[in-house]
């Protein structure tokens, strides 16, 4: 397991190019990694209100921030949330956070944890892998982007669709080996 701060960003970025990008799960995120609009951020938090705080930080960071320089944020928090059910509970607060920014209708959150499960799902269901990282991490994305980025993809609603579709022709291990 990577403990700087070096090896978990390029865990991260590897993550991104080979499964997210590489396997298309997410057709927006090439431009804008290709750009270098990401901002990678490992925090050091090891209890949920300090990532709370840093959390807060990075909202207000990226709502300030030109789009051309930061598009959106993947806060890494390794040493943080580390069990999913602690994880998803979180991310109540999360949205609280949002409200209490007045960031609403201005950034949104998704949400990637090593063992993301959605609901009505078995742990090793090959479907969960659409929101597995190698670290929980909570992706800060404008509102605005994400608009945009629907209103210009034909058949946006299919992204998910397609997805499952890739995970189960891949099967389980192969994608246990990607990861």
């Amino acid at each position: 397991m990577p403990t700087s701060n070096e090896s978990i960003v390029a865990a991260t970025i590897a993550w991104l190019e080979n499964i997210v990008i590489g396997l298309n799960l997410c057709p927006f995120a090439k431009a804008i990694h290709a750009k270098k609009q990401i901002r990678f951020v490992v925090s050091p938090a090891c209890q949920s209100r300090e990532l709370l705080a840093e959390l807060k930080g990075e909202l207000r960071l990226l709502a300030d921030s030109d789009p051309e320089q930061i598009e959106s944020t993947l806060l890494i928090h390794p040493g943080v949330l580390n069990e999913f059910t602690d994880y998803n509970q979180f991310l109540v607060l999360c949205d609280l956070a949002i409200e209490e920014l007045e960031l609403e209708g201005i950034v949104q959150i998704a949400s990637f944890h090593p063992q993301y499960q959605f609901a009505n799902t078995e742990p090793d269901d090959v479907t969960n892998c659409t929101n597995r990282s190698p670290f929980p991490t909570l992706h800060l994305l404008r509102e605005d982007s994400v608009r945009r980025a629907i209103e210009s993809f034909p058949d946006v609603e299919k992204i998910y669709e397609r997805n499952i579709a890739t995970l189960n022709r891949l099967g389980k291990a192969k994608m246990d080996a990607l990861m």
